[in-house]
């Protein structure tokens, strides 16, 4: 593994549920008893926006909740960044299709978020984005138009782009090793960057409970909870 220089790293929800984090949806279709279509599209937003808002805004408190840290999974990536980059000439980055602010948390730096950010608004004229960590409601002013009901969730939403795709294909293109945590491999753009990798010669590892329908496009796999796997994977890689 010393010959690896450019990692590029994408998380699921399998790492967050470790640490509490409800998955985003059940076979059912259902998430907290609302239908998937109500309360993550655009169109659900424009036709009861105070339902989603209130959808949100509990997602927000149960993420902002003391029992709710950053786990081991967590803290093994941010530490691969930063001992990764003291090596000249060499590059790394996280893509997480999470919302939550746990690897943030965990400290790391070099990410993006590709389906937004819980703990973020936007304002739908300017599209300024806002932190936020507390509810918003349909009389909140927007600080940067000064309308009501201009704020919404900063989320990617079912038919809406991802956020920030050239640069990740860029970083696919140029990575040696790609590492796949806790995602199942079933929702695109993100299922289709391990094929990204290995076009680009890059060597794959998958961490996840079980085998993917992506199986084959993995050189090797560890199959078991994220933060008992990935720590040890990590300090293998380090220790090279």
């Amino acid at each position: 593994m010393t010959h690896y220089k450019s990692i590029v790293v994408l998380t699921g929800a399998g790492i967050s549920a470790e640490s509490g984090i409800q998955t985003f949806r059940a076979s059912d279709g259902l998430w907290e008893e609302h239908r998937i279509d109500e309360v993550a599209t655009p169109e659900g937003f424009k036709k009861n926006p105070a339902l989603v808002q209130q959808f949100y805004n509990a997602r927000r408190d149960a993420l902002l909740h003391e029992r709710i840290a950053a786990n081991p999974a967590h803290m093994a990536l941010a530490q691969l960044e930063r001992e990764w980059l003291t090596r000249p000439g060499h590059q790394f980055l996280l893509i997480t299709q999470n919302i939550d602010d746990l690897h943030e948390r965990a400290g790391s730096e070099k990410l993006i978020h590709m389906h937004g950010e819980l703990l973020k608004m936007r304002c739908e004229l300017s599209q300024q984005v806002f932190t936020i960590h507390h509810d918003i409601g349909g009389d909140d002013i927007c600080a940067c138009c000064g309308e009501k009901g201009r704020l919404r969730p900063h989320i990617v939403w079912f038919g809406e782009m991802p956020l920030k795709l050239e640069q990740i294909y860029r970083a696919l293109a140029n990575c040696d090793l790609f590492l796949s945590v806790g995602t199942s491999g079933n929702v695109y753009p993100a299922a289709g960057f391990a094929q990204e990798a290995k076009q680009a010669d890059a060597y794959t590892v998958e961490i996840n409970l079980e085998p993917t329908k992506q199986n084959d496009l993995f050189d090797k796999h560890f199959y078991g909870k994220a933060g008992e796997t990935l720590p040890a994977f990590v300090d293998s890689l380090l220790s090279r």
